[in-house]
């Protein structure tokens, strides 16, 4: 996780991970037309997320194309969310059944 926090830790790469899943299978001459950077910066960044397994990519000939994989960040989700989701889920059943009750009092 720590690879994760590092890898979004910075603006550029962040960017880059919005570009690469908005355009699954973009190669790194896409990424880079959207940066003021040096290729070879850019492939810095993209080898960071890489590293924090963000990105996948795929080499086809000389080109590579490059894919968001959201299992880490689904991994960081759930370990800080699925407790509280399942505490506030069970205080919306909750309010639910209340308010059915009430309604069937009044009626």
């Amino acid at each position: 996780m720590d690879a994760v926090f590092q890898a979004l830790g910075h603006a550029h790469r962040r960017r880059m991970l919005d570009i690469v899943k908005e355009q699954p299978g973009c190669s790194v001459n896409d990424v880079c037309a959207f940066f003021d950077v040096s290729r070879i910066a850019v492939m810095k960044h993209l080898r960071v997320l890489e590293e924090a397994d963000l990105i996948v990519s795929q080499k086809e000939g000389r080109k590579r194309k490059l894919f968001f994989n959201t299992v880490p960040i689904q991994m960081i989700y759930d370990r800080w969310t699925t407790e509280f989701s399942a505490f506030w889920a069970q205080r919306l059943v909750d309010i639910k059944y209340n308010v059915e009750s009430k309604g069937e009092q009044d009626g």
